[in-house]
């Protein structure tokens, strides 16, 4: 009676248990990233929100300070328009820049225009290079180089003696200006900077950080007592927050899309792709031959052999996986035939004692099984793998 084995069913393709358990890393590491980057955009969203707005009661809002002019009879006004601001000017009529930097290029010098001759005070807050020297041509900004951001005066201008310490400390200025007063210096440079007008009575005030008008730091040192003689000096205070919905700031030309994206999310984009980069690099093949090393204890032949499997499909190695194959089917047979060990992989040697044995298989047919191509799929290796096994069962038979 002839018994017929039944082998188990092989797939040739991983299941999504498998692509899960492969995938399950990186998928964990984008989430957590990705988690991460909303919380981090979350909370610096609303750390600057209001940031420098008279309205806001935020640590940052400036709501504290209008208040205090309010109660001197000073009234503020917000504006976040170019026309509005421009508008604005007169000698009674102080005009708070809150970030200068905003505006474009052309914004600046109609904004300059509109200043001229009007008599009022301008106060720049932080302005930068971008700004400074169409805002006010006879000043160069420098970058902070310090870290202590509460300085003494060092000058004679009235406002800032009364006033004392204040946290003016960011960016710097000089000027070749004659008669302007430079107060409040780091690094030899001014951080409080007012220029006369050259014709009546008005000026401009360049501020290095915006902390003496913040609610939280309004209290500190001599903060209150300078940004209320700063901005106190007229009866009608008008606060310019620039906006992006300012139609003035697309007159002249559109902002490249970059331009317009938050410095944070164009590093937050760039760390994420550095973590993908990592990510692929964990996960993909590893360079250059297998080092051979032996196994600190004894493992069962049949985990051996379904590891090394396992591996060999994860890389997609089916030539490596065939080679392997034939090579053990040859040397297991070349004893059987009588042909040396060291021969065994010589077809010329091999293949005459093989079919010698089987009495009629044909040395090509041989020569395919045992030396021939690499399988072109899964199921052809699974095909392969059967064949062998047979030929090898047929061989050793009695």
């Amino acid at each position: 009676m002839t018994t017929e084995v039944t082998l188990p069913s092989t797939s040739a393709s991983p299941g999504a248990r498998q692509v899960w358990t492969r995938t399950r890393g990186i998928v964990l590491a984008l989430v957590v990233l990705l988690a991460a980057a909303v919380a981090i955009a979350v909370v610096r969203s609303d750390s600057r929100h209001g940031e420098l707005d008279p309205r806001s009661a935020d640590p940052n809002g400036s709501r504290a300070v209008a208040e205090l002019l309010a109660d001197r009879g000073v009234d503020t006004r917000v504006v976040t328009t170019l026309d509005e601001a421009a508008a604005a000017a007169g000698p009674d009529t102080t005009l708070l820049v809150a970030v200068p930097d905003l505006l474009t290029p052309r914004q600046q010098t109609r904004l300059r225009q509109a200043l001229a001759g009007s008599g009022g005070r301008t106060v720049l807050v932080a302005s930068g290079s971008a700004s400074v020297e169409r805002l006010a041509p006879s000043v160069t900004a420098a970058p902070a180089t310090s870290l202590d951001t509460t300085l003494e005066p060092r000058c004679s201008m009235p406002a800032a003696r009364r006033a004392g310490s204040a946290d003016t400390g960011g960016v710097r200025y000089t000027t070749s200006h004659v008669g302007a007063d430079e107060c409040y210096p780091s690094e030899r440079l001014a951080t409080l900077l007012r220029i006369p007008a050259s014709s009546g009575d008005g000026d401009t005030v360049l501020i290095g950080a915006p902390d003496i008008l913040l609610n939280d730091r309004l209290d500190k040192g001599g903060n209150a007592s300078l940004a209320l003689q700063l901005l106190g000096s007229r009866p009608h205070l008008v606060w310019y927050l620039p906006s992006l919905a300012d139609s003035s700031a697309t007159e002249e030309e559109e902002r490249d899309f970059f331009e317009l994206l938050p410095s944070g999310w164009l590093w937050g984009t760039l760390q994420l792709f550095i973590a993908a980069a990592l990510a692929a690099l964990w996960r993909a093949r590893r360079l250059g031959p297998l080092v051979p090393e032996k196994l600190p204890v004894a493992i069962r032949a049949s985990e051996t052999v379904e590891g090394r499997a396992r591996l060999y499909r994860k890389a997609n190695a089916r030539d490596r996986a065939a080679t392997a194959l034939r090579s053990a089917t040859r040397t297991r047979l070349a004893p059987l035939v009588g042909v040396p060990v060291t021969r065994a992989h010589t077809p010329e040697a091999l293949l005459p004692a093989l079919s010698a044995r089987l009495h009629g298989d044909g040395q090509q047919s041989l020569h395919a099984l045992l030396f021939g191509p690499p399988p072109g799929d899964d199921a052809g290796l699974i095909q392969l793998a059967d064949r062998l096994d047979a030929l090898e069962s047929e061989v050793r038979r009695p």
